[in-house]
């Protein structure tokens, strides 16, 4: 990073970001925290739905993948600036699609154009995130996740606030898609201009875009990109299948009321927020690869005890558990992932994917499962998972020269 930033342009860069991260989770919530009133408007069932949502799921997908192009092409200012416009518009289409048109095919188009902008913004902003790492020489992704989560938080807490005044889906979701370009805005022209350049260390030469997209494709052909990927992959998939089926694990398979599955899942998401906030530090302490290590027991214990509970309280605390498990994968692998500055977007973004396909896909195919096994038995997928996750966390450890997520206990 550049050496002669000065303190508050760092704290500005670092604080945009943050900010960044903030919007991507606001913008999931808002639309999410509507999806009952939507398909009211729209006169669609829960299959129909189910595709929409699938939609915007693979445009996620889209844009995480071709992010790593936008970045090589546009540089960081100019592609989060785009991909969040993009996002907030889509937002907004949602809402219009919904109350104005009552079409689900304009609602799809809105899911769409979120889904794509939040996927590409999600891999730059996760670059931009590891360059602060870089600078700062401090493990701070986790912190970075957690403003996303607290983004969802929020968005929730909105949600309900808007229902209980009244507020039309248009008028809420329009009003929320015009936070988020504003955030877009001021963001952005926070974050340092020199990021627009990727330097390989080893020419110091800048490069042409073609050049990058080459550097960008070649990710995809390191073995370690894999092995962060199964990193990613049980943990995501655990974060993923906890967001759509903890709650009815904690209703259908401990017969617990509604109420009790939507304060499992709450359990659940405190904890995994909780560590996320304070996890950087013992990432500093004892390096990332201990760290996984330690977290893929606790969220195998976390789901045993789920599974396994006797009583209502000690499935709470395995939610608790299972929460704290997950919470560092992701950002520790996107991390993993940005160790080295000039192949950083490629290998954040193959990285990525491999993560976004588990969080996406992992839901609907542990329902499929769980048809024919049961929600319970199907979740004993998720702790195989999760114990191939701390196999391959080896796979995370510095490579040569980087500081970040070292720990004390070894030297780099």
């Amino acid at each position: 990073m550049d050496s002669t930033m000065t303190r508050s342009q760092y704290v500005r860069w670092r604080t945009a970001i943050f900010a960044i991260f903030l919007a991507s989770g606001l913008s999931i919530a808002t639309w999410a925290a509507r999806v009952p009133d939507i398909k009211d408007e729209i006169g669609v069932d829960n299959a129909q739905l189910g595709l929409m949502l699938l939609a915007g799921g693979i445009a996620s997908i889209l844009g995480v993948t071709v992010s790593s192009v936008i970045l090589a092409r546009f540089g960081a200012r100019r592609g989060m600036l785009g991909a969040m416009i993009l996002f907030g518009l889509g937002v907004a289409v949602i809402g219009i699609g919904a109350e104005v048109f009552a079409s689900p095919i304009v609602v799809t188009v809105g899911l769409l154009l979120w889904g794509f902008g939040n996927g590409a913004v999600d891999v730059m902003m996760n670059v931009e995130g590891a360059a602060i790492e870089k600078h700062s020489g401090k493990t701070i992704l986790p912190l970075f996740h957690a403003f996303f989560s607290f983004g969802t938080v929020l968005g929730a807490g909105l949600g309900v606030l808007a229902i209980a005044i009244g507020a039309g889906v248009l008028v809420h979701l329009s009003v929320m898609a015009a936070l988020i370009v504003v955030i877009a805005f001021v963001s952005v022209a926070n974050v340092p201009a020199t990021e627009d350049e990727v330097v390989p260390a080893e020419t110091g030469e800048k490069l042409g875009w073609r050049e990058r997209l080459s550097i960008t494709l070649s990710a995809w052909r390191e073995p370690r990109t894999y092995a962060l990927g199964v990193i990613m992959l049980g943990m995501a998939f655990a974060e993923g299948g906890a967001n759509d089926w903890l709650a009815l694990g904690v209703v259908e398979g401990h017969g617990a009321d509604p109420a009790l599955g939507a304060a499992g899942l709450a359990v659940f998401s405190v904890s995994m927020t909780v560590v996320r906030m304070f996890g950087g530090p013992l990432v500093d302490r004892f390096g990332r690869v201990a760290t996984l290590r330690v977290l893929a027991v606790t969220a195998t214990i976390g789901l045993l005890l789920f599974i396994l509970a006797p009583s209502l309280p000690l499935v709470f605390v395995g939610a608790a558990l299972w929460g704290a498990g997950v919470s560092l994968g992701f950002p520790l692998g996107m991390s993993a992932a940005a160790d080295d500055p000039a192949r950083a977007a490629a290998r954040v973004s193959a990285t990525a994917t491999i993560g976004y396909i588990a969080f996406l896909a992992g839901p609907p195919l542990l329902g499929l499962i769980s048809e024919h096994i049961g929600l319970l038995n199907t979740l004993y997928i998720l702790v195989a998972l999760i114990v191939a996750s701390g196999i391959a966390s080896p796979a995370a450890k510095p490579i040569a020269g980087s500081t970040v997520g070292a720990g004390h206990s070894h030297g780099h």
